[in-house]
Formats: structure tokens, C-alpha cells, sequence
């Protein structure tokens, strides 16, 4: 525990002006961030007797060693820069909402030729128009089908989209008319394109147009006599306006607002947030998060609005933001917002009428959402702690481990060997630490040898995270600690558990790993399939926990989690290697070249066949390139006829093939998919 005191700036090193200071550990770590309109005066407020400070900034001050700071030109640039650290370090003073769940959103791929209507989760993507969030995605899906009728626009995927246009039919929504079917040439790009804009138009809440429209439609068919043309519009209202019903109005005027709303407690806080728009409630979400800094309610809602609008621009940041508290810098705050926006945004508290009836509604959810929290978070917890007390004393553990690493190996028939580490911490993955690895030292199968290189690979890049931080030395070595950014480092946190899925060879293999490292506090033990059964470096027996015990279910957890990323990767490995061909091993030969070389020769096997001077002839290609492409396929020369291993078909090498270079129709070997991965 740092003294403040050490590590103080000298009187009057410390500008009177804007700013954002950073606080780091011994280790150069950056653990907290903060902004100040003076500089000189915030930062003089961490250095005053420790025991008449909240006792959060103590904890941060005590486990600081220095402090530095950057001076910017106004408050604004303040705010972003801070909001720009915070997500790149990482710091674990900073207050940082995580999401309770993914919320799905209503997307419109308008980036694409054809824009495409969809469910999408996750981070935003540029050129695509979002709705939402939503609590569930069956209300998006219901919300779809109903508009659906007025503005067929593609659902389907580029898959269906493809298969649709090759064989010159459209799906069963085609048919139905809840698809205007471009992929059969119906309706044009461009009319497809305004369908897609008028059904994002509906969605951001300017519906009277199209309803004043379709009724006015309606009344000259009937004119007309064209009944079945005017209950056909009639049918369209009706959808529309049952879509329009399931968010009902909550403001007057068609107003764009967000409604942000804080609950909390001394030790958490959960945040609810309503986007309406036209109106309308037109999507809900929430997060929480600890206090883990001095913060009040003002400093949430700047925390909130910080990660809610950070990544945001346009229409994505409302007019009107409205909050329980303002922060002591909103005005900033608003002008932060009216930048991402492109026009004036107002930031204030809601004090009379529906709008302050509806922020009443947002905190009884934020106070629901916090509550249930706490209640799963305690079950949570006990569940956890109980997993985590058995291992411990099942396995003979000083303390119970906190961080479990897991390591598993997966191949196919011994090739493209891999393995995966998978991370625990206080019995939750964190997936963030994940890491995985391709197997360097042998080829073939053999998973002892493979889990001893992963086991050495992963924790000698701790010796070296500790040799950077000056935290260890090696004894013939004179090597200065590194300078770092303070980015949390990749292997640098050691476990208290290694858990390997194997039995009692690899067990000793991991064991053997660390021991020649000279790791003595690490754990070891090994969960094999066949009866689930715990074993430990030297044991003749293995460790037997019972079929209900919570600390199985927790190895289990973790052995299966890295089974499933081990498999993941060597999937993706081996589909990578199954469509690579001998134009991939021609560097400098970029995918453009290569489109040209198999267009021009129409195939690998004519190619292949083809004289320099001819190759030369392929604009774009040189003469050195061409005796490098003429190198390659006369090394890649197949030993015998490619076989179609589903249909048992022998397959000409004369055909034109992917520019990947395929399996079996590039006439460039083929690989069995029998066996089982491991």
C-alpha cells in the first residue's frame, strides 16, 4: 500500500486548466481516469489526509504510485478523452456498465444492394438503420410481420437471396406478398430501396404520412368500384395500425427522447433506459454496475450517457435527453451530445406532466431491474462460493481459486493440432482472457507432448509479463523493466488452478511444464471424460467428488468450455487449410491476381500446364511473379485424381475453381472429414 504522499506533484507543477489525469499502480497500470475543469484544484483533492477521504478514493490513492495528466482546450475534449481511456485501459476504479442481457435490435441493412430486414444483436455496424433496442425478439418478429404487408422488403438471408435468383423463383413469402421478391427482377433495386427507406421512416415514428396515404387510396378504389383493391388497403391499416399499438403513446407531440433513470444502493447501481421515438416507447434497456468510485447520482447518469452515446452518431442521439440528476458539467455534456447528433440536444430534468409521469415509470423499472439483480447475484454468489470451497478442499488448496485456467487440445487424426485456454474468475468465464494456441513443437498426434508446450507457452509469457513489470528476475539476466501503456497485459495474472482434460499423462505433463519453470504455487489437477473423475501430479488414485457436488459442476463447466473454443478454432483452422490452394503460397500474389490468372487460363490444371511467357501474358503479373506462380504448382503437382468423398465421383482437374482453391474440385488433394475431434 502506496503512501499518497510518495508520489504528491510538486506546488504548482499542476496547471490551473482542463483536463484528464491518470492514476497507475506500481505496476504501471492505469487504474482510474477522471476529467477536471482545473486540473490542479481535482487532483489537490486526492491528496489531503487519507482518513477524510470516502473510503473508495482511498483505496484508489493507497493502491496508486504515481499520477499523470494530459491538458486539453475545453471541457468537451475533456469528456471524450476520458470516455476514449476508459474504454482503452480498462480501469478498475472506473465505474463501468456491463449489460444485464444482449438486447436485440430491429436492423435494416441498408448498405447492402438489396436492404434487408433483420434481428440484429451486438456492437452496430456502419450503414445499417437500427431500432430498439428490444426486450425480446419475438416482438421485433411480430412487429416485422405486420409491416411486412405494407412494405415487403427482404427478410431472407444472402444464402436463400442467391439460390432464389439462380433458380428464377422466389420463397414462400414471395408468394404471399410479404416479399417483394427483387431476387426474381420483380421490383428494381431502386424501388426495393425506397420500400426499405419508407419502412425505416415508419419506424422512427412518421406514420401519419403513410396511414393519411393508404386511407386516401382506399376511398378512391371503393370510388372506383375496385372492392377488392380498397380491402386489400383496408387490410394494410389494420396491420399498421396493430403494429403502431403494440407501443403505445407515452408523450404528446411525436416526441424523440431518451429517458435515463437511476437506482441504487451503497454498493450498486442499475440504470434503465427508454428510447421513444414519435411518442412511442420504442425500445428499453438496462445495465448495472458496483460503485467502485465515489460516485452520486449525477456522476451515473455522465457515466451512463458516456457509454450509451460514445459510439453513437446522427439520429442514434435523441433531441431531448431526459435524466434524473444533472451533472456538473452538462453543459459540456450537451454539447458533447450535440456534436455526435449534429444538432442541438437539450439535456435537462423532467419536473411536471407526462414526461415526468414516464420518468417515474423508467426509476420503478431501474429499482425492479436492481432488486432482481441482487437476487440473482446472491444466489449467484453462494452457488459460486460453494463451488469454489469444495475444490479447494477436495484438492488440498490453501484458499480457494479465484482464477481456473483450463487447457484442452483438439485435432483431427492428428492434423491441424490446437489448443485452447479458457478462463475462470470467481467461478464466471471471463472471455476476455481467453487464448488460444497452434501446436509448434511435433507434428502429429500426441497430446502429452502438446499439453507440456501450451502448458511452457502460456506461463513463460507470465515470467516475461513479470520480468517487463520488474516483478521477477532471471538469475543470470539483466534485463530493465519494459515501459508499458498501462493496457491490462495478455498472460500476466497468474491462476490458482490449472485444469487440463486428460488424466493422470497429461496431468504430469503440465505438472513437468511448470516445474521446469520454476512455478511452485500453481495447482495442477486433470478431469478425465470416461467417469469424471479429479486426478493430481504424482496420485496412483484419482479424487473422487460426488455427482451433486457443485464443485464438479464447475470443473465440468470449465473443462467443457475449453473443449468447445479447442474445437472451434481447429474447425475454422482446418475449413481455412480445405480451401486453400498452391496460388496461396505465391507471396506477394493478392486475391485481384489471382482472379486474373484462373480467369485467363480458365482453370488451375490449364494454368498448371501453361509456359512462363504465357503467364506473363495475365495483366498485372511479371515476369519474376510468374516463375514464383509456375514454382508453386509444379511443387503442388497433385499424386492422383481428386475424389468427391460424399458421392465417391472422381473429379476433373479441367474445371474452373475457386480462387481459394477448393478441395476436391481444385484438383489439389483432398482430406477426409472421418474421425473424431478431440
Amino acid at each position: 500500500m502506496a503512501d499518497p504522499s510518495s508520489y504528491r506533484p510538486a506546488p504548482g507543477q499542476v496547471p490551473d486548466s482542463p483536463g484528464v489525469y491518470r492514476f497507475r499502480d506500481e505496476h504501471r497500470r492505469v487504474i482510474y481516469v477522471g476529467k477536471a475543469k482545473s486540473l490542479r484544484q481535482r487532483l489537490a483533492n486526492y491528496f489531503q489526509d487519507v482518513a477524510g477521504l470516502h473510503p473508495r478514493t482511498a483505496t484508489m490513492v493507497t493502491t496508486a504510485a504515481s499520477v499523470e495528466w494530459t491538458v486539453v482546450s475545453t471541457e468537451v475534449e475533456a469528456l471524450q478523452l476520458e470516455y476514449s481511456w476508459i474504454k482503452e485501459f480498462d480501469p478498475r476504479f472506473n465505474v463501468k456498465y456491463r449489460d444485464d442481457k444482449s438486447y436485440p435490435s430491429l436492423a435494416v441493412t441498408m448498405n447492402e444492394q438489396y436492404p434487408r430486414v433483420q434481428v440484429m444483436r451486438g456492437p452496430k455496424k456502419k450503414g445499417v438503420r437500427y431500432f430498439g433496442p428490444y426486450g425480446h425478439a419475438w416482438a421485433i418478429r411480430e412487429t416485422v410481420d405486420l409491416m411486412l404487408r405494407v412494405f415487403p422488403v427482404r427478410t431472407c438471408s444472402a444464402g436463400v437471396f442467391k439460390r432464389s435468383a439462380q433458380i428464377g423463383r422466389p420463397c414462400l413469402l414471395g408468394y404471399i406478398g410479404k416479399c417483394s421478391a427483387p431476387c426474381v427482377g420483380r421490383v428494381t433495386p431502386e424501388e426495393h430501396r425506397e420500400l426499405a427507406e419508407d419502412f425505416c421512416d415508419f419506424m422512427a415514428g412518421r406514420t401519419g404520412t403513410y396511414l393519411s396515404r393508404l386511407e386516401r387510396q382506399m376511398r378512391e378504389a371503393a370510388e372506383e368500384m375496385e372492392y377488392e383493391k380498397a380491402a386489400r388497403l383496408r387490410d394494410d391499416i389494420g396491420a399498421l395500425r396493430r403494429a403502431m399499438e403494440k407501443n403505445a403513446v407515452v408523450l404528446a407531440d411525436a416526441t424523440d427522447a431518451d429517458l435515463v433513470a437511476v437506482a441504487e444502493d451503497e454498493l450498486e447501481a442499475a440504470v434503465q433506459i427508454f428510447h421513444v421515438r414519435g411518442g412511442r416507447v420504442r425500445g428499453q434497456r438496462g445495465w448495472v454496475t458496483d460503485k467502485v468510485e465515489a460516485v452520486d447520482t449525477a456522476g451515473l447518469v455522465e457515466h451512463a450517457l458516456q457509454q450509451l452515446y460514445g459510439e453513437e452518431k446522427g439520429e442514434a442521439v435523441p433531441k431531448e435527453v431526459l435524466v434524473p440528476a444533472l451533472p456538473d458539467d452538462a453543459a459540456a455534456l450537451a454539447l458533447w451530445l450535440a456534436e455526435r447528433r449534429g444538432s442541438q440536444v437539450s439535456l435537462r430534468v423532467p419536473q411536471r406532466g407526462d414526461k415526468k409521469s414516464l420518468m417515474e415509470t423508467v426509476h420503478r423499472n431501474a429499482q425492479q431491474s436492481l432488486a432482481l439483480h441482487k437476487t440473482k447475484r446472491a444466489s449467484d454468489l453462494t452457488t459460486r462460493s460453494r463451488a469454489l470451497e469444495e475444490i479447494a478442499g477436495a484438492l488440498e488448496l490453501d484458499s480457494a481459486p479465484l482464477r481456473i485456467e483450463c487447457f484442452d487440445i483438439s485435432h483431427l487424426q492428428g492434423e491441424d493440432v490446437v489448443a485452447s485456454m479458457v478462463v475462470f474468475e470467481d467461478g464466471l468465464a471471463r472471455k476476455s482472457e481467453y487464448r488460444r494456441f497452434q501446436i509448434k513443437s511435433h507434428p502429429g498426434q500426441d497430446d502429452v507432448r502438446s499439453m507440456h508446450e501450451v502448458v511452457s507457452r502460456r506461463f513463460r509469457r507470465y515470467l516475461q509479463e513479470k520480468l517487463k513489470t520488474g516483478e521477477w528476475s532471471p538469475e543470470d539476466g539483466d534485463e530493465q523493466p519494459a515501459e508499458d501503456e498501462g493496457r491490462p497485459k495478455r498472460f500476466a495474472y497468474p491462476p490458482q488452478l490449472v485444469v487440463v482434460d486428460g488424466g493422470q499423462p497429461q496431468v504430469a505433463a503440465a505438472q513437468r511444464a511448470l516445474e521446469e519453470l520454476g512455478i511452485d504455487d500453481v495447482a495442477v489437477c486433470g478431469l478425465a471424460k470416461r467417469l469424471e473423475e479429479v486426478w493430481l501430479p504424482g496420485e496412483d488414485d484419482p479424487v473422487v467428488l460426488p455427482r451433486s457436488s457443485e464443485g464438479l459442476y464447475l470443473l465440468q463447466r470449465v473443462r467443457d468450455e475449453a473443449h468447445r473454443f479447442a474445437i472451434q478454432y481447429q474447425r475454422n483452422k482446418r475449413g481455412k487449410r480445405l480451401r486453400s490452394g498452391p496460388l496461396d503460397e505465391v507471396p506477394g500474389l493478392g486475391e485481384s491476381r489471382k482472379q486474373a490468372l484462373v480467369k485467363h487460363f480458365g482453370s488451375v490444371k490449364k494454368l498448371r500446364q501453361a509456359t512462363i511467357d504465357q503467364i506473363c501474358e495475365v495483366p498485372g503479373i511479371g515476369r519474376k511473379t510468374a516463375e514464383t506462380v509456375a514454382a508453386a504448382l509444379a511443387r503442388a503437382v497433385p499424386t492422383g485424381p481428386a475424389v468427391n468423398m460424399a458421392t465417391g465421383e472422381i473429379i476433373e482437374d479441367d474445371h474452373p475453381a475457386p480462387v481459394g482453391g477448393s478441395t476436391p474440385s481444385g484438383g489439389w488433394g483432398t482430406s477426409s472429414e472421418r474421425g473424431t475431434e478431440q
